[in-house]
């Protein structure tokens, strides 16, 4: 402990400008998994908020749920069997104001269910985020597939689907405006039992998730760069402190000369980089939740501490495992070896 600190204080502009570099590293990882975050329940809300259970769609649809159509009596026989099962519906569409301006939202349409809000004929209630666009209770809206109004009778509060606000409608407006009473999935929670149904393929929300293209893709090319930039700080710290140990490898060998251990050099390895990381993440992590307060409010941004702990012990383990891997030249070096090597 004393050797770390003693070295830390000597060479201290070194470890400031690596623990800068992680800093920076950590900081710009904990934003990119808020917008991740942010803009995966931007796209899919409706469906993260579901409790822990299945979706079914029809076998035929081949996973895409816009092509699924689960018949009356079926339907009908899971929701009678099924306490908390329903159905529902998602199709974009938009909505036309009183002076023809168009609003792109996504139409859901449900049995009756606790998760989804109950709607009355020829009402419509609206994602909040509408409300903030000066949207109100009482307003009246037209759609070219209807040959009524909507009239608004309220928000949902964070309810966004493929990047689009969501308009719950009643089932009976739903099938005038697609020609069809067919919905297109049966959700059934957990608690109720899960079981095959037959010429319906089962997904957990998860897996449901992943059958939407603009999700899967969009996740995914966050994920690999949040998980690429944690790759690069154990590369960093492997880097760095191989190059201070070739740098002191004479000194190695006279601390093993005069008894010093091979573990207590990989000691002071290992607490020099928990101080430097210890300092860059708690920067890093305070500063990402002050940026979650002051974001815009149209940016899709998310980050719960949570999240922050999990990637900060992602960050401290692969830290470790580079300060780790730059130390094994201490084990191998001879104390005369490299006294000599020191000394050339």
């Amino acid at each position: 402990m004393n050797l770390a600190w003693k070295e830390m204080k000597k060479s201290k502009t070194k470890f400031v400008i690596l623990g800068s570099i992680v800093f920076l590293i950590s900081l710009l990882t904990f934003i990119i998994s808020g917008l991740a975050n942010g803009l995966s329940q931007d796209n899919a809300a409706l469906i993260k908020n579901l409790p822990d259970g299945a979706i079914y769609m029809e076998t035929a649809a081949e996973e895409t749920h816009a092509l699924s159509a689960i018949d009356t009596e079926t339907q009908q026989a899971v929701l009678l069997e099924k306490d908390g099962a329903f159905a529902f519906s998602v199709q974009m569409g938009f909505l036309l104001n009183e002076q023809d301006e168009q609003q792109s939202v996504a139409f859901v349409t449900s049995t009756s269910s606790a998760e989804f809000p109950d709607v009355s004929k020829d009402e419509i209630i609206l994602d909040r985020s509408l409300e903030e666009q000066g949207i109100k209770q009482g307003d009246t809206f037209t759609n070219s597939q209807f040959n009524g109004e909507f009239t608004v009778a309220g928000f949902s509060d964070g309810v966004k689907y493929s990047h689009a606000p969501v308009a719950f409608v009643h089932p009976n407006n739903y099938a005038e405006m697609y020609r069809t009473e067919d919905l297109q999935m049966l959700f059934v929670p957990e608690a109720a039992g899960l079981e095959a149904i037959a010429g319906l393929q089962s997904f957990s929300v998860d897996e449901f998730l992943n059958t939407l293209p603009s999700y899967s893709a969009e996740q995914l090319s966050l994920s690999m760069i949040v998980w690429f930039l944690v790759v690069i700080s154990g590369m960093l710290f492997a880097i760095f402190f191989y190059m201070m140990n070739i740098q002191k490898f004479g000194l190695y060998g006279i601390l093993k000369a005069i008894g010093v251990k091979t573990g207590a050099l990989f000691r002071m390895i290992w607490v020099q980089m928990l101080v430097i990381t210890a300092i860059a993440l708690t920067l890093a992590v305070v500063l990402s939740q002050v940026f979650e307060i002051l974001a815009p409010s149209g940016m899709p941004f998310y980050l719960p501490i949570s999240t922050t702990l999990q990637l900060s012990a992602v960050f401290f383990a692969i830290g470790f495992a580079g300060a780790t891997l730059s130390g094994f030249q201490i084990r191998k070096a001879q104390p005369l070896q490299a006294i000599q090597q020191g000394e050339g």
